[in-house]
């Protein structure tokens, strides 16, 4: 028996606005019929477990609003440069938000954050080889990022907040896990930072 293939049969624009658009599909289903499927589409995005030469990661803390506090998370941002190569995407974000470049990424994970309404994906990349950005090339940091704050943390340390619920972030838990389980393998389970993204 051959897979059904879903087919959108509609798309109606409900949103449209600088990070994201909505919008109300209508999709076949196996059944016979079709069912309207609302859908999220954004920039996709990027996210960075900087790991130091002790072991440590860096962790940021921001107000999220729509949960309505702060959560710790990993650097991270949308892949609003167009063309731009996602390993750059994630330096900018890790010296933007963490004050820190890194000279050797490679890839963790990919995920898919929320896919039963959204489309978006995040890449995970392990930065090493890390330095200080120079104070007075520092970014200016604003809007939610102004009050970041930026705490190095044990790695393990790390996996245990995520498993005591401290860390919430998908995209941070999902990042944490894959490194602490990447460094248990010998780093043999890393891929290439240029591997191709999801679409």
């Amino acid at each position: 028996m051959s897979a059904f293939a879903h087919e959108t049969k509609s798309r109606v624009e409900r949103y449209s606005g600088p990070i994201f658009s909505v919008y109300t599909d209508e999709v076949t289903m196996s059944g016979g019929g079709t069912a309207h499927r609302d859908v999220v589409v954004n920039k996709n995005a990027v996210g960075v477990v900087a790991l130091d030469e002790v072991g440590r990661v860096v962790l940021i803390k921001q107000y999220r609003h729509p949960v309505g506090e702060k959560l710790w998370e990993l650097p991270a941002g949308l892949r609003d440069v167009a063309g731009e190569d996602l390993a750059v995407t994630a330096g900018r974000e890790l010296a933007e938000e963490a004050d820190i470049t890194a000279a050797r990424f490679d890839l963790l994970v990919d995920l898919h954050t929320s896919p039963g309404f959204s489309a978006e994906t995040i890449r995970i990349f392990l930065a090493r080889e890390l330095s200080p950005v120079p104070e007075e090339e520092r970014h200016a940091r604003k809007d939610e990022e102004a009050d970041i704050e930026i705490c190095w943390v044990d790695l393990d340390e790390a996996v245990a907040m995520v498993l005591r619920g401290e860390i919430t972030n998908a995209a941070a838990v999902g990042g944490l896990l894959s490194a602490a389980r990447a460094r248990d393998d010998g780093w043999a389970t890393l891929r290439p930072a240029e591997t191709p993204p999801l679409p």
